[in-house]
């Protein structure tokens, strides 16, 4: 049995031993950099919350760039996609965790869903900490059906809990973002 130390992003245990981290050159394989969001997802404490603020960054500057709503949905749709062979990838080079602390593309690439239930012009910054708060609690609090969705084989597994949460954020902030004006 691998020891491991709770974490307080609940879904990923972390490793305590370094007999049971990953060989030092997984570090450096193009899907580890891409599914760690380029190492932010082994900051510490809580890498999945670093991962969601490295969405929130990468949101605000896709939104800032004047992208239309349809290809604003469209690039993190395609972003989303991606994530799933990517995480897929990168978890097995990881030592074949079934959701690894350090990947956090998931949190990153479904951080930015939330936003697409407000209106590009609407995002101010309360609307932008208001979705990022949102995100955070369903993602950690896993409603159903994101405990199910996480048993979903490799990458897809990995990526689905977090549209799930995501879904449950934007429901709510579609409903409270008037009130942020």
């Amino acid at each position: 049995m691998i020891p491991v130390s709770s974490t307080t992003d609940s879904k990923r245990p972390v490793p305590t031993n370094s007999s049971n981290l990953p060989p030092a050159h997984a570090w450096w394989q193009p899907a580890v950099i891409a599914a760690s969001c380029c190492w932010v997802g082994r900051l510490w404490p809580a890498p999945g919350t670093w991962g969601s603020a490295f969405g929130l960054v990468a949101a605000a500057a896709v939104s800032a760039s004047g992208l239309s709503w349809p290809l604003e949905a469209g690039f993190w749709l395609l972003v989303n996609l991606a994530g799933v062979p990517i995480c897929s990838l990168a978890a097995r080079q990881l030592g074949g965790l079934k959701d690894p602390s350090v990947v956090v593309l998931d949190e990153a690439a479904a951080m930015p869903l939330v936003l697409l239930a407000v209106a590009p012009e609407a995002r101010t910054w309360l609307t932008l900490l208001a979705a990022f708060g949102l995100f955070r609690l369903f993602d950690i609090t896993k409603l159903p059906p994101c405990r199910r969705l996480e048993r979903l084989p490799e990458g897809l597994g990995i990526m689905a809990d977090d549209w799930a949460a995501a879904a449950y954020a934007a429901a709510i902030l579609a409903v409270v973002s008037p009130l942020l004006l």
